[in-house]
């Protein structure tokens, strides 16, 4: 079963995504917050994350980029959903990794088949090792210990 995480500052939304993923098989986590997300992110290792661009203290674009900067969360998918048309917003999100962009108000069945699609595109497998870790000078390869 796949687990997603959906972040959005609007607990109503975030609550009505969670509960249509849920009646559709997912196991699904929230977070309110950027800090939040981050921490979901790193800690549970979803297979799929749904960000909400605009958010107080860290917008999701932000949020986007450190989740591509970390080699934990780098190959999560990411799914934008925003009340923003604006093709600038839209170029933003891109360049900061995301996979996929939904505008607010949205169709459930439009965002599941997203959802499904971004899945069965295989991209992420947060759970593996990672190919090699590096401190230092130091090495490791983690496919040969």
């Amino acid at each position: 079963m796949a687990l997603i995480l959906v972040v959005d500052d609007d607990t109503d939304v975030a609550k009505t995504i969670e509960l249509d993923l849920t009646q559709g098989g997912y196991q699904v986590i929230t977070a309110n917050s950027g800090y939040e997300a981050l921490q979901s992110a790193l800690h549970e290792r979803p297979n799929l994350v749904l960000l909400d661009v605009a958010m107080p203290e860290m917008d999701g674009i932000e949020v986007c980029r450190r989740l591509r900067a970390s080699p934990m969360t780098a190959s999560i998918p990411i799914l934008f959903l925003t009340v923003s048309k604006d093709i600038k917003t839209k170029i933003d999100g891109f360049n900061a990794g995301a996979d996929d962009y939904l505008v607010k108000p949205f169709d459930l069945q439009e965002l599941n088949l997203r959802v499904k699609a971004l899945l069965r595109r295989g991209v992420a497998k947060p759970s593996e090792t990672p190919p090699q870790l590096n401190v230092g000078t130091l090495h490791l390869n983690c496919r040969t210990f």
